[in-house]
């Protein structure tokens, strides 16, 4: 079983304008449509499983939309094998009744990003978010480390994720980006071992540019990668792809070319996010 646990999918009247909105920003070509359909037909050619799509809500008022057409899609899981996390913002007062919404209505988890809210990960209105979520069961997934559209702020830096860690203890925090984007010897140093899920989105492979694009960051080496695999442990990655930033099919020969022993490989690409989603 292959599980991608970081997707991204768009509202069909916005997708197109939203991936060409973030291509831009990011300077990357996108490598599907960013809609439901379109990740639907990338899992069918791809050989994916199950796809985890997770929304952010990038202002207070959205979490509502987002959380009742997560339960829609879920309810289509049948069909599609996708399912939808939950979404939330620092700067919703009424948390509390958010994160007992998104549990009632049976989405496993909820997505965070620092950067799209404008709040440093470590910051009081996150570690109630986590604590709270923690205490539902739900898991919590963030971005972590440099974003590369918004890359002048790190909202979520390994020093960040410690502090977290230490004082809310999550048992289902997942940091995206293998920790930290762009700050993975950090995450080799600081957050390896800890009791914390990583995902493999979009930091081994390689980036597609488009022509003029103003920074041209490079992902991490298979030494790295296996290295944070080996210290960290297999059994708390998790692969994911960031589609529709990096192609499922390349990123799966990608990881598999490493030539992990077959028991990691089997952990890394569907094993553990089998046991963390319950399914």
């Amino acid at each position: 079983m292959i599980i991608d646990f970081h997707t991204h999918t768009y509202p069909d009247k916005i997708a197109a304008k939203t991936v060409e909105l973030l291509a831009g920003r990011s300077g990357t070509v996108p490598h599907s449509d960013g809609t439901l359909m379109g990740l639907e037909s990338d899992m069918e050619h791809r050989r994916v499983d199950i796809s985890v799509v997770l929304p952010v809500a990038t202002s207070p008022k959205q979490y509502k939309h987002i959380n009742e057409s997560a339960q829609v899609e879920n309810e289509q899981f049948a069909d599609t094998h996708v399912w939808s996390f939950g979404g939330i913002h620092p700067d919703n007062d009424n948390y509390k009744e958010i994160l007992r919404d998104i549990s009632d209505k049976g989405l496993k988890g909820i997505k965070l990003h620092p950067d799209y809210q404008g709040a440093f990960f470590n910051d009081i209105r996150y570690k109630r978010i986590i604590s709270y979520a923690t205490e539902l069961g739900l898991i919590v997934v963030t971005h972590a480390g440099q974003d590369i559209g918004l890359p002048e702020v790190v909202h979520c830096t390994p020093a960040m994720t410690e502090e977290v860690l230490d004082e809310v203890q999550p048992d289902k925090l997942v940091l995206a980006h293998m920790g930290g984007w762009q700050m993975w010897q950090d995450v080799l140093d600081r957050l390896c071992g800890r009791d914390v899920y990583l995902d493999t989105a979009f930091s081994y492979g390689h980036i597609q540019y488009r022509d003029g694009a103003v920074h041209k960051w490079k992902l991490m080496d298979s030494d790295m990668f296996k290295a944070i695999v080996e210290k960290h442990g297999a059994d708390r990655v998790l692969f994911g792809t960031d589609s529709p930033w990096s192609d499922q099919s390349e990123t799966i020969s990608d990881i598999e070319g490493l030539k992990f022993p077959e028991d990691v490989r089997k952990k890394i690409m569907g094993e553990n996010a089998a046991r963390l989603l319950r399914i």
